[in-house]
């Protein structure tokens, strides 16, 4: 105490600090879809994971790494060329962490059912500590598929690509216990049109290639090894570039700069130079765009997860501050505007994470379902267009529900808020996925049977739902309107989606409020407008009932 009897040393009606709660038992909407698409199994997994993610070690893991950003290394101080990429240890503690829990492989090596919707619900856990080590998660994970193109590269660098053990030195695959996948696809003067790409590829008459060009973002660029779109003789081709040649020689990639990006500032993106570098081609001449988009077409799938993950986190911090924040004699949980605001928001974290592991279910029901495949082929674009859209709008809103004290870089919210964009953008931005969707509709009927199938079974589930599907039909009626009206399209698919899941798997009130609240054709624009506020505390809880 000091002065008059004025406490300067203390202050009151602060917040605590949200950690050391599990991310996954507090999250009652993820155990529920877990379980109800077929993932039981996997919840001591998930249970653990969350407990670590949600730990005070964890969250601290993720600002430090997010304070001490990556340093690329050119060369030594003798003039050799280096290109390395120097991180924190605190980024190499989360990939160790993520990787011997399997977040990057269990799709891929367990025997049970539903290997997609684990991985998902591992690597929606993982992302709400950090945007940016997701991402060489995410591409080791996505990368198997397209490796398999290749068996004899996929005998070769599987067993290291589906470890457990993280591995961080720079050394040839050979000499190490793991490895990561980058990608580099860009190129400066195509962006998302690859076709434009001017990379070279030759032939050097061995079964490898040399590879001369640049790209313009290369993910990742302490992987050890990339997968790289150039021309080939025979037209556009997909091509592994590992860091160091067989022989164990440095490989010729030269990374010029790192991308000082808005955010996911944790994960190193570069520009990087290739002078002869020696390459592998995956499948065949030409085929390079089919052949990396059985990559893309995953890591779509983890835009959409981590989208929901990161609302999802900063839904938490809302909702754990206005349960401890006092304003005008109660605490903000208690007013009832604020009320309609966070519960406006559960539901959209609600329908983002449902999306997200629905279309998880999709990819483990494709194995065995080909009706499951073709859904997947457009319900993938439409999730990764819906979810990491609506993250970047719901993360404003979140922010205003902490005030001043979500504005501060020592609210994790400035961070999430940066971070939260990437996702719309990598692997195409909402155009791509848009034109993507009408491409399936127009090149692959099967995939619009599909989905016109699973449409079919909504028609009954709400009358709200069966208008909405209506006006859906009527759009998909005038082919000659369809790219001016793509956006129009696909958003009328994914809240249909949405609907149609929420009602099968979540509470009755909440996908009645959801139905309400999203499907009526006079839908407010803001949030916190819901005319229908019955079971909101259900609603809110069952997003987040921590503390």
């Amino acid at each position: 105490m000091s002065g008059p009897g004025f406490d300067f040393e203390h202050v009151s009606n602060q917040v605590p600090v949200l950690e050391n709660y599990n991310t996954f038992t507090t999250h009652p909407v993820l155990q529920n879809t877990l379980r109800a698409y077929g993932g039981s199994w996997a919840v001591p997994l998930a249970t653990e994971m969350g407990q670590l993610m949600g730990s005070h070690e964890f969250q601290e893991a993720g600002i430090l790494a997010n304070t001490h950003l990556p340093v690329l290394h050119t060369h030594d101080r003798f003039g050799n060329r280096l290109d390395t990429v120097a991180y924190h240890p605190a980024y190499h503690q989360m990939m160790t962490a993520a990787i011997r829990h399997q977040v990057h492989s269990i799709a891929w090596t367990t025997a049970e059912k539903g290997g997609y919707l684990a991985h998902s619900v591992l690597s929606y856990l993982k992302q709400q500590i950090d945007e940016g080590s997701s991402c060489p998660l995410t591409m080791t994970f996505a990368v198997v598929p397209s490796l398999q193109i290749a068996p004899d590269i996929a005998r070769e660098w599987l067993p290291r690509v589906l470890s457990t053990i993280y591995d961080e030195r720079h050394l040839p695959y050979t000499e190490k216990h793991g490895v990561t996948f980058g990608m580099a696809m860009t190129e400066p003067q195509g962006g998302s049109d690859v076709r434009a790409n001017i990379t070279m590829a030759q032939p050097a008459g061995d079964g490898s290639y040399r590879i001369t060009g640049r790209k313009w973002f290369c993910s990742a660029p302490m992987s050890d090894a990339f997968l790289v779109l150039a021309q080939a003789p025979g037209g556009l081709s997909c091509f592994l570039l590992p860091r160091f040649t067989p022989d164990g020689a440095k490989n010729q990639l030269r990374f010029q700069r790192l991308k000082d990006k808005l955010g996911n500032r944790s994960n190193a993106s570069g520009e990087v130079e290739f002078h002869g570098a020696w390459a592998r081609i995956i499948g065949d001449e030409g085929r390079g765009i089919a052949n990396i988009m059985e990559m893309v077409r995953h890591t779509r799938l983890d835009c959409a997860v981590g989208s929901a993950a990161t609302l999802q986190r900063a839904l938490a911090e809302a909702v754990h501050h206005c349960q401890h924040r006092h304003t005008f004699g109660k605490s903000l949980l208690h007013h009832p505007l604020m009320q309609n605001v966070l519960t406006d928001l559960a539901l959209e974290s609600a329908a983002a994470t449902t999306f997200a592991m629905r279309l998880a279910k999709g990819f483990d029901d494709a194995k065995t379902d080909e009706a499951a495949l073709h859904f997947t082929r457009i319900a993938t674009a439409v999730g990764k267009f819906w979810n990491t859209k609506r993250a970047v709008l719901a993360m404003g809103e979140i922010v205003e529900c902490l005030g001043g004290n979500g504005y501060v870089e020592t609210s994790i919210l400035p961070r999430l808020y940066r971070d939260v964009p990437v996702n719309a953008i990598w692997e195409g931005s909402g155009n791509i996925q848009a034109m993507d969707v009408l491409r399936a509709m127009q090149k692959e009927p099967a995939s619009v049977a599909a989905l016109m199938q699973y449409f079919q079974q909504g028609v009954g589930l709400h009358p709200l739902l069966k208008r909405h599907l209506e006006g859906l039909q009527l759009l998909l009626a005038r082919p000659s309107d369809y790219e001016r009206s793509a956006r129009i399209i696909v958003e009328k698919m994914a809240l249909a989606i949405q609907a149609i899941e929420l009602i099968q798997t979540a509470s009755p009130e909440m996908a009645e409020m959801f139905c309400q609240a999203r499907l009526r054709a006079d839908r407010s624009l803001t949030w916190g407008t819901l005319e229908e506020m019955k079971g909101w505390e259900e609603v809110i809880t069952d997003s987040y009932n921590g503390d």
